[in-house]
């Protein structure tokens, strides 16, 4: 069952799968509550809530005893127009919303596991649901965590989603873990903007452009993040940019990863004058509109004023 799980994963589009039991995450809960404790989520207090389901697959599944961990590529081989009045949009934001897509994926696997097993219980976690998504990643051997905080894989770098399925059967569980293939090297912590990776291994978010650009609901831009922008109007790729392991990036099969008009580089001003109507059909279903209309068109006044 084990095996017939993973070819389906595969034949669904999953680069990487791995399965693992079903146990709370307590080496991972201590380092996140330390993380927590010097206050490094800013202002996304969401995530100091519900921690023992965040940390124990049980919490959120009953009866769970598996976790299939997945890993799905998402780069594309385009890059950002450096022409004046232009922004910048985070690469895993240009196409369709990965909720919707792993989502999709990691149903259809659960379908398939019904087809096996009618009786099995499964839930879905993208990114949404209180998943440690990149800890279970590591723990099924995908990858493990760079300096800069992301997953890397060897095969695809870090430009890949994660998900999870949790099932209440007992599968054959793998064992062998990515070993930490940084090494020395500190490219991603020297170029970031803003010295957002404080140490190795710990990102403060009160300083991370992609915090400010997405998930901040303040008026206007913090002046430490907002003078280092360098063109960034929803998210910010530069500590993945600058990682060496991403030399390994392939494309995507996933057409639905591919820009979507005008995602890559758009139009500053046309931004900054977009009607409410006007934004919910541009980036219907896009990541983009994680940001709110007045934080997407706040990210690029400022800009506009650098």
């Amino acid at each position: 069952m084990t095996a017939a799980v993973k070819r389906r994963a595969r034949a669904l589009g999953f680069e990487k799968v791995g399965v693992v039991r079903a146990e709370a995450l307590m080496e991972e809960r201590a380092r996140l509550e330390e993380w927590l404790a010097r206050g490094h989520h800013a202002t996304m207090g969401w995530m100091e809530r519900g921690l023992e389901r965040r940390t124990d697959p049980r919490e959120l599944l009953p009866g769970a005893l598996s976790v299939v961990a997945v890993a799905l590529n998402y780069y594309t081989p385009h890059g950002h127009s450096r022409e004046e009045g232009r922004g910048k949009i985070s690469r895993y934001a240009w196409g369709d919303d990965y909720h919707d897509v792993l989502g999709e994926k990691l149903k259809a696997l659960l379908a398939h596991v019904k087809e096996i097993v009618p009786e099995v219980q499964g839930k879905v976690c993208v990114d949404a649901q209180p998943s440690m998504d990149k800890a279970w990643a590591v723990r099924a051997g995908l990858g493990w965590i760079g300096k800069h905080t992301n997953l890397i894989t060897r095969d695809y770098g870090s430009w890949v989603f994660l998900g999870e399925l949790l099932l209440d059967v007992e599968l054959e569980y793998d064992t062998a873990r990515e070993e930490d293939h940084c090494g020395t090297c500190t490219l991603c912590i020297d170029s970031c903007p803003t010295q957002a990776i404080v140490e190795p291994y710990v990102v403060d978010s009160n300083l991370c452009i992609s915090h400010a650009t997405i998930e901040l609901r303040d008026e206007e831009l913090p002046a430490n993040v907002a003078g280092h922008l360098d063109g960034w109007l929803y998210g910010c790729d530069v500590c993945q940019d600058v990682c060496p392991w991403n030399r390994f990036e392939q494309p995507t099969p996933e057409p639905r990863f591919e820009p979507r008009p005008g995602a890559v580089s758009p139009d500053l001003e046309e931004i900054a004058s977009l009607t409410h109507d006007a934004y919910v059909e541009r980036f219907r279903r896009s990541p983009v509109k994680r940001a709110k209309l007045a934080g997407l068109q706040r990210n690029a006044r400022t800009l506009l004023k650098s």
